[in-house]
């Protein structure tokens, strides 16, 4: 024999026929229950990694991987700075930008934020552009006060394209009755759809031109970057930072943003968690089905340990047994979950079909389908966890095994 005792005796006690048949079916349950827990949390945690990629997409299609905010008041000669940034190996687009909390009344009144951009400059650090459910960001052009709003903004101030609407920033113009708050009467030009609601509801987009002269800002508040790396953001916008030769303030996308990917993080560590214990309950129902075999085998142990067979290769057999029932369980639901995952889409169409339901309606979610993104990195992780549960699994009954004394089992044989 090329392997050891114990190995080759655990593989005898699985491939052969049990005169008891319900330890056979429960060994079969033990293995189909790992089968669909392992299965479960890859297909749970491919989806939530969708919808994190889906919600990521969407936050960067509005903000850049990083911000260069002037704090001296401005930018005056934004395009030599951008020129500059634009020489930066890892910066793939720069565009200078003007944000200012603004009060916009239609029909009715709501706050937002003026983006003020550069129609041809915006496109290489957003996506804005590809959102725009009527009109265009040509629109925008210098002097006309045109506006761009989010739909549910439009929805809430009660306007639609070609409408006016009043824009109120906090500046005040001195006036024969006193002070008042600078405004402008700006039209509706277009209306577009990130599908995230911080978006869609509290942003207007306007010429950087206007925005500045309503403003009244010495130029661009700053500089939006697009780089080849978005998780090494912070470091190269402190190397441009200091590149310029001026007191910039860095704000990069996950720092914008930083309690929403903490929430969607946390969520999905606790998701992994729980799921993690189903399928640690599906593995300890091995537990019972060891014990019943070494009960059944109490004569076998007996045998082999009147032969010299050493407790620690009693215990060897029927922790290789255990394990490999649980390795044919977690085999069997690796192959289903990565093939749920990847299919999640279709089986959520085919649901929606069948039971004439919708499982995300877009009106709400903004997505019309589940979204799913296989990492292998996670199917190892289940994988890994999976094995230990049913290795711990193992140890009580196989130790039970090691304590069985040969006079005490061949007594009444």
């Amino acid at each position: 024999m090329f392997y050891p005792l114990q190995l080759f005796i655990g593989l005898r006690y699985t491939r052969a026929k049990r005169r008891n048949h319900f330890i056979s079916f429960i060994s079969l349950v033990s293995m189909l229950g790992i089968a669909v827990g392992v299965a479960a949390l890859i297909a749970v945690m491919s989806v939530m990694n969708g919808f994190q990629g889906d919600m990521q997409e969407r936050i960067l299609g509005m903000v850049a991987h990083a911000s260069i905010e002037s704090v001296d008041g401005g930018v005056p000669d934004w395009r030599d700075t951008v020129n500059k940034v634009d020489a930066s190996p890892h910066v793939v687009g720069a565009a200078p930008y003007l944000d200012a909390q603004a009060l916009l009344r239609g029909r009715r009144t709501s706050a937002a934020v003026v983006h003020g951009l550069v129609p041809e400059e915006e496109p290489k650090v957003s996506n804005v552009g590809d959102k725009l459910l009527r009109g265009s960001l040509a629109d925008l052009k210098p002097g006309s006060f045109n506006v761009i709003l989010g739909n549910e903004l439009a929805m809430q101030l009660g306007v639609r394209v070609g409408d006016k609407v009043t824009v109120m920033v906090p500046e005040f113009s001195v006036t024969p009755v006193g002070a008042v708050p600078r405004s402008k009467n700006c039209e509706v030009v277009g209306v577009f759809a990130v599908g995230f609601a911080e978006y869609d509801t509290g942003v207007a987009l306007m010429n950087l031109d206007d925005a500045v002269t309503l403003l009244r800002a010495d130029g661009p508040g700053g500089i939006r970057l697009k780089l080849d790396d978005m998780f090494d953001a912070y470091k190269i916008a402190v190397g441009l930072r200091d590149r310029l030769g001026q007191y910039f303030k860095i704000t990069t996308w996950e720092q914008s943003h930083q309690n929403f990917f903490s929430a969607v993080k946390m969520e999905k560590t606790v998701m992994f968690i729980i799921l993690s214990l189903i399928v640690g309950v599906a593995a300890f129902n091995l537990v019972s089905t060891l014990i019943m075999l070494v009960t059944d085998k109490q004569a076998d142990i007996a045998i082999l340990r009147t032969l010299g067979i050493s407790p620690s290769k009693v215990m060897g057999i029927f922790t290789v047994q255990g394990v490999i029932v649980g390795s044919f369980g977690i085999l069997l639901g690796l192959v289903g979950g990565v093939l749920l995952a990847w299919n999640i889409p279709a089986v959520a169409k085919w649901l929606e079909h069948t039971f004439h339901f919708e499982i995300l309606p877009a009106d709400i979610y903004y997505i019309n389908e589940v979204p799913s993104d296989l990492h292998w990195g996670d199917v190892g992780w289940v994988a890994a966890i999976a094995w230990v549960f049913c290795l711990l699994a193992t140890l009580y009954p196989a130790w039970r095994a090691a304590r069985t004394q040969p006079a005490a089992a061949l007594r009444y044989e």
